[in-house]
């Protein structure tokens, strides 16, 4: 699966990561409902961590569309209000 982090670049994950992607997309989305901002931080810092830490990052010659889009390091508590509701920006394993 290919990840795009807004402002960074695009990240090949592999198959076998997508659970826990998820499951990090979840948390960000229980923090956002529970107005929980300092929450809301340390877990989407996590997401964001993780992709780079465990995807490959795509050259900058290939063109390959994203199947997931996360936000730039920056978003808000504010933005994400607007974003991370619902199964969140990484749709459920069971739905993929």
């Amino acid at each position: 699966m290919i990840v795009r982090i807004f402002n960074d670049r695009q990240y090949r994950l592999e198959d076998q990561h997508y659970e826990r992607l998820n499951v990090l997309d979840d948390a960000v989305v229980a923090a956002v409902d529970a107005g929980d901002e300092p929450e809301y931080r340390r877990q989407f810092d996590a997401l964001l961590a993780f992709v780079r830490e465990h995807g490959v990052p795509v050259g900058d010659d290939e063109l390959i569309g994203s199947d997931v889009l996360l936000p730039a390091d920056d978003f808000s508590f504010a933005e994400a209000g607007q974003e991370f509701t619902g199964d969140g920006l990484v749709p459920d394993p069971a739905d993929a």
